[in-house]
Parts: structure tokens; C-alpha cells; sequence
């Protein structure tokens, strides 16, 4: 597979008050195309930090980014974020917030007609077409990401970025939009990079979770490969026996390894 983001010996320190602050260090880490990586760690360690850095929100103190083969040097429309909060336009409707997103990426090149037919595809990925004309403050939490995802999704970018997207869902919600996930990315081939504190979320989706040490100064502690393959059903893999190890090799390195270091 192609590999689509170089992470290389990068660093993130930042001024305080207090003196200068070394969020992230000494990060080295590659992502392949169609490949579904998450990282994971304690509050602190730098994991929205890093995504940041693949976002092109903040740039480095040290070390370079590199995604498609360019280095990072800002936001683009080949990397699109999917936030906690859904962060949609009240006073715009479903199908206006992806829109948007939509006329922005291909206005210049395309006409309307097919700018709105994208903007139905993306949110018909998301079985959202009955609510398109439904505002922000009509709908559930749960179909507000559904909208967050539609519209990072119709920017048809390289790379998905996803900072606990589903942290602020009650569990039920939570694990349907992981469902709808997984149909997602097999569906579009997506290459997404997500940010999660939940464990099983994390083996549940990923081809690789990436450990993060406690911060200050975090970074990489251990990679873990998740062999299950696709598609994954959860009922399925709650008794897997590999399932099960991955899941007690990520609560061991969260919570002996890393607290014990922190002690």
C-alpha cells in the first residue's frame, strides 16, 4: 500500500509562562493508504496535538510531516477533520453544511447541479437524505456527527481525521456510528487516523492502535497490529480470543505500564 502519510522525528514544544512547554517528542510514524489507524493514550499525552500536526492546524517545533507526498505546511482539502463537537452552522440546514464544505473543495471546477449531487451522495453515505432539509437544533447528537462525517467525506479527501468523534455519544449512539463507520470506510476505502480514549472502540476498528506514553514530552510507547479481519461484527468479537488480547494489551500498557511510570 501506498504510503500516504510520513510522520518523521517530529516534536511539538509551545511557550507558556510557565517556560517552554515539550508536548510531543521524537515521533516516527507511517500511514498507508486505506489503512485505519487510532491513537490512544491518557488525557495529556498529545494525541489531538498530533492530529493537529496531520491537520495541518499547527505546525512543528521539530521534525517534518508529510502527506501525499507534499510536506504539511497548513490545512488542505486531502486531510478533512471530524471534531467532538460537530462544530454545523445553525443556521444552515443538513444538506447547506455539507454544501458548503462541497463549493468550497470544487466550486471553482464544477457547476451546481453536480455540487449538489455530491452533497446528496455524502449524506445518503450516512443515511441522512430524510434530513437534509432539517437544521442543526432539529436533530439528534448522533445524526449531527452523521452530518460532521457526511460533510468531511464529501470533500473526498485523502485522509479522515477523526478526534473522538463519538466521545460526547450516549453508548447506544456511540456504537451505531461505529457500525456506520466501518461500513463506511470498506464501502469508500478511506484512510482515517482517529483519536479515541475508549479501548474496545479502538480494536473494534482499527488496523493499528498507536500507544502514546503519558506526557510531558509523549511519545510512541507501543504499536499494536489488530489481525481481525473485515467485516468486523461486534457481537461476533466479544468472545474472539484475539479480540480479547489486543484489548488486554492496550488496558496493560494504559494501565500498568503508563501509570505505574507516572507513580
Amino acid at each position: 500500500m501506498k504510503k500516504l502519510v510520513q510522520i518523521e522525528n517530529v516534536g511539538m514544544g509551545f511557550d507558556t509562562k510557565q517556560g517552554h512547554f515539550v508536548a510531543l517528542r521524537d515521533i516516527s510514524l507511517t500511514v498507508r493508504e486505506g489503512e485505519f489507524v487510532t491513537l490512544i493514550g491518557h488525557s495529556g499525552c498529545g494525541k489531538s496535538t498530533l492530529l493537529n500536526l496531520i491537520a495541518g492546524l499547527t505546525l512543528p517545533t521539530a521534525g517534518v510531516l508529510i502527506c501525499n507526498g507534499r510536506e504539511v505546511a497548513g490545512p488542505g482539502p486531502e486531510r478533512a477533520v471530524v471534531f467532538q463537537n460537530h462544530s454545523l452552522l445553525p443556521w444552515l440546514t443538513c444538506f447547506d453544511n455539507v454544501y458548503l464544505a462541497v463549493e468550497r473543495v470544487f466550486g471553482t471546477k464544477e457547476g451546481k447541479p453536480r455540487l449538489k449531487t455530491r452533497t446528496h451522495e455524502a449524506l445518503d453515505l450516512v443515511g441522512l437524505t430524510h434530513a437534509e432539509t432539517k437544521y442543526p437544533q432539529e436533530i439528534s447528537g448522533g445524526m449531527k456527527q452523521r452530518v460532521g462525517i457526511a460533510r468531511a467525506l464529501a470533500m473526498e479527501p485523502k485522509i479522515l481525521l477523526l478526534d473522538e468523534p463519538f466521545g460526547a455519544l450516549d453508548a447506544l449512539t456511540r456504537a451505531n456510528l461505529q457500525d456506520e463507520l466501518m461500513r463506511i470506510t470498506a464501502q469508500t476505502n478511506a484512510t482515517v487516523v482517529m483519536v479515541t480514549h475508549d479501548v474496545d472502540e479502538a480494536v473494534l476498528l482499527s488496523d493499528r492502535v498507536v500507544m502514546l506514553t503519558n506526557g510531558p514530552a509523549a511519545t510512541i510507547g507501543e504499536i499494536l497490529h489488530v489481525d481481525l479481519p473485515r467485516p468486523r461484527d461486534r457481537l461476533a468479537l466479544a468472545h474472539d480470543p484475539v479480540f480479547l488480547e489486543c484489548r488486554a494489551t492496550l488496558l496493560e500498557f494504559l494501565y500498568q505500564k503508563q501509570l505505574r511510570r507516572a507513580a
